[in-house]
């Protein structure tokens, strides 16, 4: 693996609207709360579904806090991929007061 410290990363300000997003988080995370349009693909998923992911794009990687989608980030990018690490992952995205949708008929949650 590369340096990840070189990897490309983005504040959840600096996504731009309708931007590939691709949240790595697991199923239980994802139906709690998730950005709407977003592509889900956990983590533990990533490597034998890597062709689910655009090419050619900046596709914004996103999860809780930023570590997963960081080690998704590093994984995409050895392959060809344009991945860019979120800063601060849902939490961020919770806190900056951005919408979130729900899959289970609950209040939408970061878990």
């Amino acid at each position: 693996m590369d340096n990840i410290n070189n990897l490309p990363s983005a504040s959840v300000d600096e996504i731009p609207a309708g931007a590939p997003v691709l949240d790595v988080r697991e199923q239980d995370e994802w139906d709690a709360g998730h950005i709407e349009g977003a592509q889900h693909l956990p983590l533990s998923q990533l490597a034998e579904r890597t062709d689910e992911v655009p090419l050619d794009v900046d596709v914004y990687v996103i999860c809780r806090s930023g570590g997963r989608s960081l080690r998704a980030t590093a994984y995409l990018a050895q392959y060809g991929y344009d991945p860019v690490n979120v800063l601060g992952g849902m939490g961020a995205w919770a806190d900056a007061g951005k919408p979130i949708v729900s899959e289970t008929g609950e209040t939408a949650r970061v878990l």
